[in-house]
Order: C-alpha cells, then structure tokens, then sequence
C-alpha cells in the first residue's frame, strides 16, 4: 500500500474532468506542494503503482471504466516573481500566472488566456494559440527559459527549452516518463491595460468561435491539425457538425470539438471519434489523429 496522507479511495473522476466524463479511480491523491508531487510519484515507482499525475482535467477522455491505479491531482501552486521572469510550480492554473504576471505589468503569457491547464500541462502539449493579429501561432515553448524536471530515475535535474524538442501539440513529455516539477518564463515589460486588452480580445475571440466550457463541457480540441489544414473544416466538410451519440454531440459551432450535452459517456465520445475518423478519410483521404489522451480501461 501506499502512504501518502489523505489518500482517498474510489473517488470518481468525472467532477476532475472538463468532459465531466469519468469513473472511479482506485486511489487519488491531492498534491498540494511540489514536495507532496515529488513524493506521491516517487512512492507509486517504487511500489510499481500505476499512475496518472492530473493537471486541469482538459485534453483528457477518462473511461467510464475509471482508473485501476493512483491519481495525483497537481495542486502544487508556487509561483515566484524574478525582475522580467516567473517560476511557477507545474499545478499552476495558467489562468492564475497570466493574472498575477499581468498584475506587475509583465507581458508573454496573456497571448494563452481562456485555456484551461496548468503550467505542467502547457509544456506537455507546447500550449499556443493565435498571435494578436492572427496570422501566426505562438507556443509556450517560445518564452519558456527552463524547467525542473525528475527523470525516470528519481533524479531532480533543471533543463533549458531545447531538451522539451517542441513542436506543434508536442513535447518529449509524450515520449519519456518525466515529471514537470516547475517552469521558468521569459517575460516583457508592457502596461497593463494593453496586456488586459490582450487577454479581453482573445477571450472575446474564443467565445466567438469555440463552445464554452461552462455550457458545453468538453476536452477542447479533438483531432491535430493534417498539414496546416484544421480538422474542424474536414469534419465539417463531410457533414458531420452536430451528428450526435448518446449525450456526446460534434459541436456546431467548432465542428473539432465534441461536446457533452449532458450524460455523455466516454463510449459515447470514442465512438463520435471513430465515426469522425472514417468518414473524413473515406471522403478526404485525410486521416485524423486525436490528442485527446484517453485515461483508464476501455
């Protein structure tokens, strides 16, 4: 067994979750330091525990079968302030860091307000969006500086960007079992109320264009863009926007996005994407790869 204070058991996973999709996982644990994160995952390796270390909850389908196995909520929340940079423990909410960043008038991170994850998970995937004229895409990994890291080993080590080989939706995190511990950006001096008009416009953008969490749970974006093309135009060419299954439904408002009406089960969503991918390569040739990770038994 493993010690770990307050470890919880049979703790549904749905609530932990922007799909609100989820059964229960075996253990779970709150890490609420960075101290708590280092050894909640130190124990589950040495006893040879599975387990998943959980961030936001988006980009993440758990089954409806839950998780045989120990959960780690990312609660470690530090964040520390160095004249033009910030380091911030990886269970920091991104949303948090913008506001506290934008607060000293420090610029680089309002370009990824709305988008809910933690610091952890924005390296995960080399978060990005749209540039405030929308013509190109900047990535965390732009002003990211370094970061610690516990390698496979247990071993604590600090990495500078290169080691993370970013590209788009892509880290070495999907390829190694390491864990992000903290990060460090790069920021920029600017005014305030320009980086609050940054972060104003492009929530105003997001709003327009994608369904909203607090109406349509959801993991944001299903499939990876093929080649430049969105996969939400594909879906939407071979008239797939609103097909529904269950309580899952192929958004009409950003067809890349599956949203839960409400009951949806992850079946529901698997079975959506199954759909989704054939019909688009029979029709386009194109074939489309999720990044939603799916967590637990199916």
């Amino acid at each position: 067994m493993i010690n770990l204070p307050n470890l919880r058991f049979n703790v549904v996973l749905a609530p932990y979750s922007t799909y609100q999709i989820g059964g229960k996982a075996d253990c779970f644990f709150v890490a609420s330091t960075k101290e708590e994160l280092i050894k909640a995952v130190r124990e589950a390796r040495e006893k040879s525990i599975r387990y998943f270390v959980l961030g936001a909850g988006a980009n993440v389908l758990f089954s409806d079968k839950g998780y045989r196995g120990l959960v780690i909520k990312n609660e470690a929340r530090g964040i520390q302030f160095y004249n033009d940079r910030v380091t911030a423990e990886s269970g920091v909410m991104i949303s948090n860091l913008i506001e506290e960043a934008k607060n000293r008038n420090l610029s680089g991170l309002e370009h990824f307000a709305g988008i809910p994850s933690t610091v952890g998970g924005t390296l995960w995937q080399n978060l990005h969006f749209l540039s405030p004229d929308r013509t190109e895409t900047i990535f965390i990994g732009d002003i990211l500086k370094s970061s610690e890291i516990m390698d496979e080993n247990g071993n604590i080590q600090n990495v500078n960007k290169d080691f993370f080989n970013f590209n788009y939706d892509y880290s070495i995190l999907h390829d190694r079992n390491l864990l992000v511990t903290e990060a460090t950006f790069n920021l920029a001096r600017r005014d305030k109320e320009l980086i609050k008009n940054q972060i104003e416009e492009n929530l105003k953008w997001r709003n327009e264009k994608q369904p909203q969490l607090d109406q349509f749970p959801s993991c944001g974006s299903v499939f990876k863009k093929i080649n430049g093309i969105g996969a939400g135009r594909l879906i939407e060419r071979v008239g797939l926007k609103g097909y529904t299954i269950g309580g899952a439904k192929i958004s009409e408002k950003h067809a890349n996005y599956i949203v839960n009406t409400g009951g949806a089960t992850a079946q529901d969503v698997l079975s959506l994407i199954k759909i989704i991918q054939d019909k688009v390569e029979t029709e386009t040739g194109h074939k489309l790869q999720p990044e939603v990770g799916v967590v637990g038994e199916i």
